[in-house]
């Protein structure tokens, strides 16, 4: 199912089973950032289910597939990082998007590059992006999945540290994380237990 069958369809009928958000920055210039490791999981996870994500008449590119008779919408805000709760509410109340049914992936820095870690509750942890979407959507029942970035800055370096890309000796890591995040998607939206799916996915049990 492409995503432009659901927007043939009346708004009341739009649905998905599951909403994947995959935070970063629009623009060529921005595309192998650090803090752009969302959207690069978003584009992976579609290319593996070969979908296309495309530009929608509202602020965000999104695909959708189906995967075990569940359908899966996937979205890359096209807001800039810092508003990333409009697209996100929007993707919620377009697509009646079930409660608790929405992994957001983000960018870790507390994380060495090749960890990932699913969480369903928390803050912001000091991520913009984060923050305008707790600040957004008033129902925090939503999953993380953050992707480790590495720590390689001083006092002050953080903005231009997340705005920069993947050093080339940290590009394997980056696309073997980028795998690890995909199957842990699946893994949580395929076994359909949560807390049995967290332990596994941080515990590494499914790598």
């Amino acid at each position: 199912m492409g995503i432009f069958d659901f927007f043939k369809k009346k708004k009341k009928e739009k649905q998905a089973d599951w909403l994947v958000v995959g935070l970063g920055n629009p623009g060529g210039k921005y595309a192998g950032n650090r803090h752009n490791i969302g959207w690069m999981v978003a584009h992976s996870i579609c290319e593996k289910h070969n979908v296309s994500l495309r530009q929608s008449k509202s602020n965000y590119n999104a695909a959708s597939f189906y995967l075990k008779n569940k359908i899966v919408l996937v979205a890359q805000p096209t807001t800039y990082m810092n508003n990333s709760g409009e697209a996100v509410k929007k993707l919620i109340e377009e697509f009646n998007i079930p409660d608790g049914n929405i992994i957001i992936v983000i960018d870790e820095y507390n994380f060495p590059v090749g960890k990932i870690q699913l969480k369903d509750s928390g803050g912001s942890g000091g991520h913009n992006g984060m923050a305008d979407i707790l600040d957004k959507i008033t129902d925090n029942k939503f999953y993380r999945l953050r992707c480790g970035i590495a720590k390689n800055f001083g006092p002050g370096g953080l903005v231009d540290y997340v705005l920069s890309d993947f050093r080339p000796e940290e590009i394997e890591k980056r696309n073997i994380m980028i795998k690890k995040a995909v199957m842990a998607i699946e893994h949580l939206i395929i076994l359909d237990n949560p807390t049995r799916a967290m332990s596994e996915i941080n515990s590494g049990k499914i790598f």
